[in-house]
């Protein structure tokens, strides 16, 4: 089954240094994520984040609620850090964060790929609604970047 890749792209008009840390906080992601995604982290972030930590959290996935395992495998601040999913509802889930100094801000990037399990019927879920939920999720965040980050676009 073919890996499905998402793009997303948000500059901030805070430097680099200020805004990763920001990303990199598993605990801020509820406050970028969609009320409905029912997102709770379960498990106390370290202090410092380094590749090889692992966070638990709660999503509802279609609807249900389900554990997710985060693992970082990369973490390059304040460049680039990269988390994949070791358990949870995909197949493949690895989201690629990267942070470029441009224009006295952040442009901040997101490169999402995914696989769905259950084959056939994965592919016809994603084309139905996991694709545009998916979407929905970042641009949600991104409004969420603007009104945290006055000034973002």
């Amino acid at each position: 089954m073919a890996d499905y890749v998402l793009e997303f792209r948000v500059w901030l008009p805070r430097p680099r240094e200020e805004v990763f840390p920001f990303f990199a906080d598993p605990r801020n992601l509820a406050r970028l994520d969609p009320p409905w995604l029912g997102l709770q982290l379960l498990s106390p972030p370290p202090n410092p984040l380094e590749a090889g930590t692992v966070f638990d959290f709660r999503i509802r996935w279609l609807g249900i609620p389900l554990r997710w395992r985060v693992l970082i495998r990369e973490y390059d601040p304040p460049y680039r850090f990269v988390d994949v999913q070791v358990r949870g509802p995909y197949a493949r889930w690895e989201h690629r964060h990267l942070f470029r100094a441009a224009e006295g801000g952040t442009w901040v990037e997101d490169r999402i790929t995914y696989r769905l399990p259950l084959g056939p019927l994965g592919r016809l879920l994603h084309s139905l609604w996991i694709g545009r939920q998916l979407a929905g999720v970042f641009a949600y965040r991104h409004r969420r970047l603007s009104e945290l980050f006055p000034g973002a676009r």
